[in-house]
């Protein structure tokens, strides 16, 4: 397997609110691509799955200088990446996938190398 498609686990912190309180939205299966060196972006996968209907509208991590959820999206025949204006909804008990291809957190201006089976911290609002 290629170094870059190797995997890293990362930790997520997700906080979801509905009104003034806070719920729990349970985060499966997460990971990030490992990164070579120099490289300077990164994506990060997980499920997530909210008990009541939520909105992931912010990420961040202290390895990335930016975190943004981003959709990738074939437009005719082009493969276009970008920000999901708005956030990305979470339906009420439906799995949403954060997969290569499709939604994923895109790691910006990375401060440090993403290596195999380490963890970075995450947060997701």
């Amino acid at each position: 397997m290629h170094k870059t498609l190797q995997t890293t686990l990362i930790a997520c912190l997700l906080t979801a609110t509905q009104w003034a309180s806070a719920q729990a939205v349970e985060v499966t299966g997460a990971w990030a691509r490992a990164t070579v060196q120099g490289q300077k972006a990164s994506g990060a996968f997980m499920q997530l799955t909210a008990p009541q209907g939520a909105r992931l509208v912010a990420v961040s991590s202290p390895v990335a200088g930016v975190a943004e959820v981003h959709e990738m999206k074939l437009e005719g025949d082009v493969m276009k990446m970008r920000a999901v204006a708005g956030g990305l909804e979470l339906p009420a008990g439906k799995t949403v996938a954060l997969s290569p291809g499709g939604f994923h957190v895109m790691l910006m201006d990375l401060k440090v190398p993403l290596q195999k089976d380490t963890t970075i911290p995450m947060t997701l609002v």
